[in-house]
């Protein structure tokens, strides 16, 4: 005898458009923390930091959301969490 169930659907996929915007967030982080000049100045002030030490404090926390945003982008809907 022979099966005749159906294939199983192939897995679902990303569309170009989310996989583009999760490129994009992964590769932010990396301009903004090789634009050293840019940043690389005493003020403005917060709590006493310079703005170079803050403002690095605060993209580590942003490099944070940036790839989590780009993993919730491109998980395969349905998959196992």
């Amino acid at each position: 005898m022979s099966d005749t169930s159906p294939a199983p659907a192939p897995p679902p996929r990303t569309s170009l458009a989310r996989r583009v915007a999760a490129g994009i967030l992964l590769v932010a982080p990396f301009v903004v923390y090789l634009s050293v000049p840019t940043y690389a100045k005493d003020g403005p002030r917060v709590a006493g930091f310079p703005f170079f030490y803050w403002w690095q404090l605060l993209w580590v926390v942003l490099t944070a959301v940036c790839i989590g945003s780009a993993h919730l982008l491109t998980r395969k809907r349905g998959a196992a969490k």
